[in-house]
């Protein structure tokens, strides 16, 4: 299973991986918007199958993130991570679920694998 973090906070997207690779998930770090969208329209992306995303990185941010995925009709489903408790209102209308940082590592998990099944339901 593939997931993408895009996070320009080295410490904390290597933090995550760590932690979602120690739970047998492939983890693909990206520290900018633009890398992951260059990423995903690779060939190597195919296996790609959810995003987590900062909400506030420097260039494109969360949401222009989001805007361009949608654009390009990419339906994964995206979590987003901010400080920031008001930011659902940034992604209106873009289908991504938001947690408020610091998410505590056992609910990234249980979150994570309860989207990775969802998604697997939907595609069986």
């Amino acid at each position: 299973m593939n997931i993408l973090l895009v996070d320009d906070d080295a410490l904390q997207s290597t933090t995550r991986k760590c932690i979602l690779e120690r739970v047998g998930h492939f983890v693909q770090l990206c520290p900018t918007g633009r890398e992951a969208l260059d990423f995903l329209r690779a060939r190597e992306s195919r296996s790609v199958r959810l995003i987590i995303t900062d909400h506030h990185m420097p260039g494109m941010d969360g949401p222009e993130l989001v805007r361009n995925l949608r654009k390009e009709g990419c339906l994964l489903p995206v979590v987003v991570l901010s400080g920031y408790a008001d930011v659902e209102d940034e992604y209106e209308g873009l289908n991504v679920i938001c947690r408020v940082k610091p998410f505590p590592p056992d609910q990234l998990i249980a979150l994570v694998q309860y989207l990775l099944d969802a998604t697997a339901r939907l595609t069986a």
